[in-house]
């Protein structure tokens, strides 16, 4: 009987992809695409293992000796610590304010009663995750700079001039809100669709016991979305050691460097600009486990507390 079941199975399951063929066909571009550009490259991973020659090529260069040379001088490096320090700070502060701040601006969108007024305000939101880095920072350098329209509105009222980009506390600030004017609109994206899920029942029984909307939110909104919410968070702790290079090289300037070079800039400076592939490659690898360890940690913890995680 369980032969019987077992070629009953496979015939339902080659039946399936006769007459699906189509459709499975057309998934051979993007797996292609993703095997070509993210599983073909890890091969590369290995110049961090050797004495690596542009010349020679990946495969015809020599092993390094001892095989974890170039780790050892990654983390003897003080200025590689600096930057895992300036990353993982600006990486909580864009977790602190910058999480929250798309589930809110979902709640308040989704409670508008207005539907033109909604859908004005949700394409003014999106439009900033459109925009380049590059225009983004030349906009901020413009408009915050020492002789941009902000300075000029303080000098006028009677204020002092403020270095926004200038001073490494006020950079900081800068850099945070800027990931949060430029994100958070296009985030609230997988939120509305959460709380577009909810059982509207839920806010007819909340009602009729005696809740006003704010009530609602905390009680049916947030709760029924609270999965959506661990799963994102999970996300972004898995990019804790992880960062852009766009946003920080911007904004970036030799007066706030000290606070402002993290991972991905100093990798460009040692790996590209200095030519030190190796070394470079290690930090990558490095940042990778690091990421994995946090993505690992977070749903285990989540887990643990009775909310859906991952995996």
């Amino acid at each position: 009987m369980q032969k019987k079941e077992v070629k009953y199975k496979r015939m339902g399951f080659f039946k399936t992809i006769k007459t699906y063929r189509w459709l499975y066909l057309m998934l051979i571009i993007p797996l292609t695409q993703y095997f070509l550009f993210r599983y073909a490259p890890l091969s590369g991973l290995q110049v961090a293992f050797k004495d690596f020659s542009v010349f020679k090529g990946i495969a015809k260069s020599p092993w390094s000796t001892p095989i974890f040379k170039y780790f050892s001088e990654v983390f003897n490096s003080p200025q590689f610590w600096h930057a895992v320090k300036n990353t993982v700070k600006l990486n909580l502060l864009d977790l602190l304010f910058g999480f929250p701040m798309p589930i809110i601006l979902a709640i308040m969108l989704y409670e508008m009663n207005s539907l033109k007024l909604k859908k004005v305000y949700q394409t003014l939101m999106y439009l900033p995750h459109f925009l380049s880095w590059v225009i983004i920072g030349s906009l901020v350098s413009k408009i915050f700079g020492t002789n941009g329209p902000i300075n000029n509105l303080i000098t006028s009222a009677g204020g002092q001039s403020v270095n926004f980009l200038m001073d490494e506390g006020n950079w900081v600030v800068m850099y945070v809100v800027t990931g949060i004017w430029q994100s958070a609109g296009w985030g609230t994206i997988i939120y509305l669709a959460a709380i577009s899920g909810v059982n509207t029942e839920l806010y007819e029984a909340a009602e009729v016991d005696g809740c006003g909307r704010l009530r609602r939110i905390w009680y049916v909104t947030l709760p029924c979305i609270m999965p959506t919410i661990v799963i994102m968070l999970i996300l972004q702790l898995g990019q804790m050691v992880g960062i852009g290079f766009e946003r920080p090289y911007v904004m970036m300037n030799d007066m706030v460097r000290n606070s402002a070079d993290v991972i991905s800039t100093f990798v460009y400076n040692r790996g590209i600009l200095n030519r030190q592939y190796p070394f470079a490659t290690a930090v990558d690898i490095f940042g990778s486990v690091v990421n994995m360890c946090f993505v690992i940690g977070a749903n285990l913890i989540t887990r643990r507390l009775g909310e859906g995680g991952l995996f």
